[in-house]
């Protein structure tokens, strides 16, 4: 039983694998259940027995993205000296993965679409907004931000950075306009947090 449950989670993780590199090169409507099922060389019923629809399929691939941007996001912040200076480096972090292009065409362009801004939403503060709380109590402990404050400046911050993310998209300049965000980033956080 333990062989063929492996089995399963290969065949699920080489499907979302698959899926990722597709819809992040043809978007999601320029991607058909076909050419999925050709490139992973899997059956139909086989991709229909892990996911019910490409929806759900979609869906475990921003999971996947989302689960990578969080490991690099919390490797950025690693040899942080304060909160304050973990929460530069998780944003700038943001603004660099920003520049990826997996990570614009299936978090920042096509998920708000393919699964409802609402949706998008919750699966974002289940991950960044989680990240920047945390960062908040953190900085709020170190008495450079008042307790009271931590939830909508998380709030904020993550409304800031996703922001950010998405001029960089839009840009015809993506260097320029990542340059810039990084600017801004920098200034924003100095100003952001008591001194």
């Amino acid at each position: 039983m333990d062989k063929r449950r492996e089995q399963g989670q290969a065949t699920r993780d080489h499907l979302v694998t698959v899926a990722a590199r597709l819809f992040a090169a043809q978007g999601y409507d320029g991607t058909s259940i076909e050419a999925i099922l050709e490139e992973a060389q899997v059956s139909r019923g086989s991709l229909y027995h892990h996911f019910g629809t490409k929806q759900a399929l979609f869906e475990a691939v921003l999971d996947s993205v989302e689960t990578r941007v969080t490991r690099e996001m919390m490797g950025a912040v690693r040899d942080a000296t304060d909160a304050v200076d973990a929460l530069r480096r998780g944003c700038l972090a943001w603004v660099s993965l920003a520049g990826d292009p997996v990570v614009q065409r299936i978090v920042l362009i096509d998920a708000p679409a393919v699964l409802s801004w609402q949706r998008w939403r919750e699966i974002e503060e289940q991950y960044g907004l989680g990240l920047l709380k945390g960062g908040m109590l953190l900085a709020a402990r170190e008495g450079r931000l008042q307790p009271e404050l931590v939830d909508v400046f998380a709030h904020m911050v993550l409304a800031t950075m996703n922001e950010l993310a998405l001029v960089i998209v839009e840009s015809a300049d993506q260097d320029e306009a990542q340059r810039q965000a990084e600017l801004a980033v920098n200034e924003f956080i100095s100003r952001l947090f008591i001194t």
